[in-house]
């Protein structure tokens, strides 16, 4: 398999991203573009800054996720420029020498101070426009931000993965696997949400703010909260479920991996096991030409019999009248997915081909992220879940029809388990779809 860090591939990348930024600077009527790495930002009434966000249309060129200021220009036909901002600074450590696979690819021009950046950017970008925040045009001396349908474009174009992005993303799940491995045992030994996740991170080596997104660690109810935002400090009395929603990032690229475990109940672990089949089944439809949305109302389809063989849904009850009632609407209310890459709800996921205008969810289900037809090398999530939500299932309770369609002696004892999300990152490929969340996990013996 090939590395990242291999020259060939990552000059392949540039090369493409040189072809992507001629076509729609040309399009645009524009010269040249600054992309901006971005800027720190203070805290309020203080001054300590926030952890650093680069922007993602900067570290698709390269892979410096931890240097403000910075700034590729590109000028149509041209070899990129890289604005390398290493400050004269003894408060804070500086960027180190500019070193790595990304070295040959630009013109490096060693920046000390922000006059001076100004002063470089004003040689090199004529005609520019600004890829990043209003805030970064200013900084350049006013130079003109880029209207949205630049924006579209450029995102249009992320859509497609190349070469080295694919290979950046499979690094991102191996180190990410490494986490879910350490964090699957940390539950098994009864540890606390807090010190799973101290697991977790320690197993990738990476810390928090390392991460693509905030990870969720939720055992027993806090699992049937979509996005649980806290870390008990102390384990609960029994440990019936676990759920994990964590990534890792490498070079800029995100992993996004779900995870779910029981602690041996019959009940919560048949339900466990038929979500499993589920989700691979999911996985497996993945290919160039289908339309997501119909992935998505398939799984509604697919749940709503899993809800029947495990006996949630009582006997006699058509799936289809559990679809049509939105029961599988209220144990499973998210989108079964979006796009995965620079960013782990990734752009484009709503817009046509053209990036002109947007591809309507399916009525009913607006927590959609992603609309499109599939194409080759697209990188995707699918992550079916089922929940115990008391704020969705009391109104089916409280409906007689609707009430009398359920399990509900069943549903209370699963009630205390939270619920289940299980997720894999997949490329999509011509004649079916590469899983790079199972990989990873097969590749370290699991």
């Amino acid at each position: 398999m090939t590395h990242p860090n291999d020259s060939t591939l990552y000059a392949n990348h540039v090369a493409t991203l040189c072809a992507n930024y001629d076509r729609i600077l040309s399009e645009a009527d524009v010269r040249s573009a600054i992309v901006t790495a971005g800027q720190l930002r203070y805290q309020f009434l203080d001054d300590r800054d926030y952890d650093f966000a680069v922007n993602p249309h900067f570290k698709h060129w390269l892979p410096l996720t931890a240097h403000p200021k910075c700034a590729v220009i590109y000028t149509q036909g041209a070899r990129p420029a890289l604005l390398y901002f290493q400050e004269a600074d003894y408060w804070h450590l500086p960027p180190s020498d500019p070193d790595g696979v990304w070295v040959g690819a630009f013109d490096i021009h060693v920046c000390r101070d922000d006059d001076e950046l100004k002063a470089t950017a004003a040689k090199f970008a004529d005609d520019a426009i600004v890829i990043g925040e209003s805030r970064d045009a200013e900084f350049f001396n006013g130079a003109e931000a880029a209207a949205k349908g630049v924006f579209d474009q450029l995102h249009e174009a992320r859509t497609i993965k190349t070469e080295y992005e694919l290979a950046c993303m499979r690094a991102a799940q191996q180190m990410a696997c490494h986490g879910h491995i350490a964090a699957a045992n940390a539950f098994a030994d009864g540890c606390s949400e807090y010190d799973i996740h101290a697991a977790y991170l320690d197993a990738m080596r990476q810390r928090e703010n390392e991460l693509p997104y905030n990870s969720i660690v939720a055992l027993n109810e806090h699992a049937a909260v979509l996005h649980y935002q806290y870390l008990d400090r102390d384990a609960p009395d029994e440990h019936r479920a676990f759920l994990i929603d964590a990534g890792a990032s490498y070079a800029g690229y995100a992993a996004d991996i779900t995870r779910t475990y029981g602690n041996g109940d019959a009940d919560f672990g048949g339900l466990l096991d038929a979500m499993e089949t589920l989700q691979l089944a999911m996985c497996d439809d993945v290919r160039a030409g289908i339309d997501y949305r119909s992935l998505h109302l398939g799984c509604h389809e697919r749940l709503a019999n899993v809800l029947l063989d495990t006996g949630i849904a009582k006997s006699g009850v058509s799936a289809e009248q559990l679809v049509d009632d939105r029961v599988t609407w209220a144990m499973f209310p998210h989108g079964l997915g979006h796009f995965l890459g620079l960013q782990v709800h990734d752009v484009g996921g709503l817009s046509k081909a053209s990036a002109k205008e947007l591809i309507a969810k399916p009525e009913g289900h607006e927590a959609l992220r992603l609309t499109r037809t599939l194409a080759a090398d697209e990188v995707l999530t699918i992550e079916p879940g089922c929940y115990f939500i008391p704020l969705l299932l009391e109104p089916l309770r409280a409906d007689s029809e609707t009430a009398a369609l359920l399990n509900w002696p069943l549903i209370d004892k699963l009630t205390p388990f939270g619920g289940i999300r299980i997720e894999d990152d997949v490329r999509v490929l011509d004649g079916g779809r590469e899983n790079l969340t199972r990989n990873a996990f097969n590749g370290l013996g699991c």
